[in-house]
């Protein structure tokens, strides 16, 4: 290869990277400085809450109870 060739190809490879860096700015944009808020973790606490007596009572149904539906013996 003769110079030329070589100074053709790093001089194709720039205006390439360049049109790529500049096409990438104007699709995705650039980095934007504006403040952020984030939201902060509550903080978990040992205290235990008793669970409703509508849903947990005496009368609730078990889903961990088998139950056969149909006729019995089969």
């Amino acid at each position: 290869m003769k110079k030329t060739d070589i100074a053709m190809i790093i001089l194709i490879a720039s205006v390439t990277m360049l049109i790529a860096f500049f096409a990438t700015r104007a699709i995705f944009g650039g980095a934007a400085n504006e403040p952020v808020t984030v939201k902060t973790v509550e903080p978990i606490s040992a205290e235990i809450v008793e669970p409703d007596t509508s849903i947990f009572n005496a009368e609730a149904i078990n889903p961990a109870v088998e139950v056969q539906v149909g006729a019995e013996g089969r």
